[in-house]
């Protein structure tokens, strides 16, 4: 949970927290109905101690938890398959890179990360990770360190800014993104790039993010070199910014005693979570403000859309030559795949049917064609464009 000491964002915590309790009950426990064999609803565990985030646990009663049938003989029997793995195989495995787990040795440059960024990223995320086509801003927004600020931004009124998230600016980790582009980057080629790519790439994203690595001012040296002696030298300005801190070892408890009360999460229950409560839980002199109908922000740019009839069926016109350079040209003009009007490097793609061709442009393909190109064009504008790349005509 962010921190944000504002009520307008604990009013809205506080019906996420309410959607997430899985019983609705008056004391301590109650009856986990609708089977006659359900186990009893429990807000403790057989320690004593509260259920970690404060809603409810079925233990196992009478072959059942909660309404689902146990198969409660596989805890007497002796599983004797397999072998303990050796420890090469556990490190094999233990891939993972946390806050806590330094990403394995590699190193990259900003200026590296910036090539392959622009080669196998910019058609998702954008200029400088700016975000484009329905995929994330990653950066180029300014500064981190300021953006982190207006996390606590509420757009109470139309020509108030809302708060910026993005890696730089809401992310506690830097670690994340290491992890993120090594396990899952780049789509749909992920586990495709070396560990130094990985380094590189993440150096880029802090250098379009202008942090720093110790006192090192990444977006000023386009040689800056992220490996993995600096990278615990990262600081992300939001590490501080998320409540209850679950790290260390009190972490568990930490998370416990905060839902413990529910004030810290917005909720007004009348007895701070003696009582769990999901109706009625107002006192009754409690007064009630509501806006009045035509009320709150309505001057929203662009203005909100009022009309409730289907969109016109006819297409609209673009400019099929500005649509290609913005969302096609990074790829198709520098030999990544086939060019313009290019009847030999098209012909073993048209003759298994135009369709097909315009199936894997609208759906993206496995070698890295993204949906659309990342753009935002309908179907049927999209292939205009196609047509334009297979025979060179508007």
């Amino acid at each position: 949970m962010l921190k944000l000491n504002t009520k307008i964002i604990s009013a809205s915590i506080a019906v996420s927290a309410a959607l997430v309790m899985t019983a609705c009950n008056s004391g301590a426990s109650a009856s986990g109905s609708n089977h006659s064999g359900a186990s009893t609803v429990q807000t403790v565990y057989a320690d004593g101690k509260a259920v970690i985030d404060g809603g409810t646990t079925y233990p196992v009663v009478n072959g059942y938890t909660s309404q689902y049938a146990v198969n409660t003989q596989v805890d007497s029997e002796t599983l004797n398959h397999g072998r303990v793995p050796t420890a090469g195989e556990l490190a094999a495995w233990n891939t993972d890179v946390t806050h806590i787990k330094l990403p394995p040795e590699g190193k990259g440059t900003v200026e590296e990360g910036e090539v392959l960024y622009e080669a196998q990223c910019v058609m998702c995320h954008g200029d400088f990770g700016s975000g484009g086509g329905g995929y994330p801003a990653l950066g180029g927004k300014g500064e981190a360190s300021e953006l982190q600020k207006t996390l606590k931004a509420q757009r109470t009124t139309p020509d108030e800014d809302g708060p910026v998230r993005m890696f730089g600016s809401y992310w506690p980790q830097a670690s994340t993104m290491w992890w993120y582009i090594q396990d899952g980057m780049p789509h749909p080629k992920s586990k495709t790039l070396t560990h130094d790519e990985t380094y590189a790439l993440t150096a880029y994203m802090l250098s379009v993010n202008e942090m720093m690595v110790g006192d090192i001012a990444v977006a000023d040296d386009d040689e800056f070199e992220l490996n993995r002696d600096n990278f615990a030298d990262i600081v992300m300005p939001n590490v501080d910014g998320f409540e209850p801190e679950i790290r260390g070892e009190n972490g568990t408890e930490n998370v416990r005693t905060f839902y413990a009360k529910a004030s810290n999460f917005g909720g007004q229950n009348l007895n701070q979570g003696a009582v769990r409560c999901m109706t009625d839980c107002q006192e009754p002199t409690a007064k009630i403000v509501r806006i009045a109908e035509g009320g709150g922000i309505r001057d929203f740019f662009p203005p909100t859309n009022i009309v409730r009839d289907l969109p016109d069926s006819a297409p609209v016109a673009i400019d099929v030559k500005a649509e290609y350079a913005a969302n096609c040209a990074m790829c198709h003009d520098t030999g990544a795949a086939p060019t313009v009007g290019d009847r030999a490097a098209w012909e073993p793609l048209v003759s298994k049917g135009v369709e097909k061709v315009y199936a894997n442009g609208i759906n993206g393909t496995d070698t890295g064609m993204p949906a659309k190109g990342g753009s935002s064009l309908t179907d049927a504008q999209f292939k205009q464009v196609v047509d334009y790349l297979v025979t060179g005509k508007l």
